[in-house]
């Protein structure tokens, strides 16, 4: 079979000021084994070397199309136009963010197991993070599990193994189905758009590691970590699907867990933005939003409770106050941090 006779794969890398990585990107896809396939780059009025460098390679490989967008938009709505732009003729679409890569079998492995399995919606995989392997995958015997089955899981605390954008590969069918497959702002609805997806439908995994992904300062995810804006979209999902997936008595459980991790981390972002009433009307929206009240009474639990933990170990919180000062509105690299 050659490779006009494989499904036609339509990847997609939404990218802002991404001239540091892009190029790396760009080189991962084209030097697929998986040979079939379309590539689209959105540029989100970039205004350093991205649009150069994607025109460049644009010259060189004609499977790769540019669009620029006329205004500036979210991170998500990028997202959502480049999905919006694959061919009618693809059968799957894969995001790879322009931070990150993806090694020259990953295509290959991952159609594979999908059009081995026509009831697999969504493939997922291992990543790399620097030195560590990143995500959970399913028991190495099993490649296929019921979708509601794995949203249950996850929901309920269990193994996260949806990853990120980077990492899994969608039906294009899927993609069709919605106007907007990132149904908000967040930029974490990335793992919303999997439990919508997967109600009725399978999840695959390939238990390979086949893509890289970067985490650095300026990335979303360290600032979601810092600002615990992660914490606010768990809680978010869980409260819209876990009616759907979980117990009425699994989803209050779960609910009264997570929201104890989220005013846990706002302990030490007290102390950076006590006087923010931006940051903290924010985490009040965000709450309203998914239909919880934001406590400060809860908060003040959360900030004694740690109080007392480095009380009994002073030697620790005498070095977790120092970082607290010395970071101020400094935001680091998250999930992996090199050895100085």
């Amino acid at each position: 079979m050659n490779s006009h006779e494989k499904p036609l794969v339509s990847v997609v890398t939404p990218v802002y000021n991404g001239e540091d990585f892009l190029a790396e990107c760009i080189e991962s896809v084209l030097s697929q084994t998986y040979q079939n396939l379309e590539y689209i780059i959105v540029n989100n009025c970039s205004t350093d070397r991205t649009l150069d460098i994607a025109m460049e390679y644009s010259k060189k490989d004609p499977r790769i199309r540019i669009h620029t967008n006329n205004d500036f938009v979210g991170v998500m709505e990028n997202h959502n136009i480049a999905l919006s732009l694959i061919s009618r003729e693809a059968r799957y679409c894969k995001v790879v963010c322009a931070d990150d890569f993806i090694f020259p079998e990953c295509l290959a492995r991952m159609v594979q197991l999908a059009e081995a399995n026509p009831a697999v919606s969504l493939v997922g995989s291992y990543s790399m993070v620097g030195k560590k392997v990143m995500n959970q995958g399913l028991e190495y015997e099993r490649k296929v599990v019921s979708g509601r089955d794995i949203c249950r899981a996850t929901l309920a605390g269990g193994p996260y193994v949806f990853g990120s954008p980077t990492t899994l590969l969608y039906r294009a069918d899927l993609i069709r189905k919605a106007k907007n497959f990132y149904p908000n702002s967040s930029p974490h609805c990335d793992t919303t758009a999997c439990y919508q997806a997967l109600g009725d439908s399978d999840f695959g995994f390939v238990h390979q590691v086949l893509s890289y992904t970067r985490i650095h300062a300026a990335s979303q995810t360290s600032r979601s970590l810092k600002f615990g804006t992660i914490h606010v979209a768990i809680l978010g999902d869980v409260a819209r699907f876990g009616p759907k997936y979980l117990s009425p008595a699994e989803l209050k459980q779960r609910l009264s867990y997570l929201q104890k991790n989220y005013y846990s981390a706002l302990v030490p972002i007290l102390f950076t933005h006590r006087r923010n009433r931006k940051f903290w009307q924010q985490q009040r929206s965000d709450l309203q939003e998914i239909g919880l009240k934001f406590s400060p009474a809860t908060l003040l639990k959360a900030v004694f409770r740690k109080g007392l933990r480095l009380m009994f170990n002073p030697s620790l919180g005498r070095q977790r106050f120092s970082e607290i000062r010395e970071r101020g509105e400094k935001i680091e690299g998250q999930y992996y941090r090199q050895a100085s």
